[in-house]
């Protein structure tokens, strides 16, 4: 039985850990996709929330309401524009869109939007949710 040459052993041995170390590593950057995905999730439903509250404390103050309006909608483009998941892209997307839309010149307005924010809330965060695969 002939022995092989000690360089032979070696590089073999250094393929096997590149190897090794890249199956690893791509597992690795899965696992951190999969947690960017998550929280880039939890982040857009906080985002509706927290909008959602802000909104229902503001039917007397028709101008913060447009603000707290546009705020959300801002963060929530912003989000989807970092988003990898394209689902969630465009969950965020239309719920951005949606916020942006309401025009908030009046107590009347407030009064209204107000109404409409906090019945389609659930389904926004709903929405977002699903396009998380959740």
């Amino acid at each position: 039985m002939r022995s092989f040459p000690r360089r032979t052993l070696t590089l073999t041995a250094s393929a096997l850990a590149a190897a090794l170390l890249a199956t690893g590593c791509s597992e690795l950057q899965e696992v951190s996709q999969g947690i960017d995905k998550a929280q880039e999730c939890v982040q857009a439903a906080g985002i509706v929330t927290e909008t959602a509250a802000k909104v229902a404390g503001l039917i007397n103050n028709p101008a913060e309401m447009e603000k707290a309006l546009n705020d959300g909608a801002a963060r929530l483009g912003e989000l989807a524009d970092k988003a990898a998941n394209t689902s969630l892209k465009e969950a965020a997307d239309g719920v951005s869109s949606t916020l942006e839309g309401f025009n908030v010149n009046n107590a009347n307005e407030a009064v209204d939007a107000a109404q409409k924010v906090a019945a389609d809330s659930t389904q926004w965060v709903q929405e977002i949710t699903n396009a998380c695969g959740g």
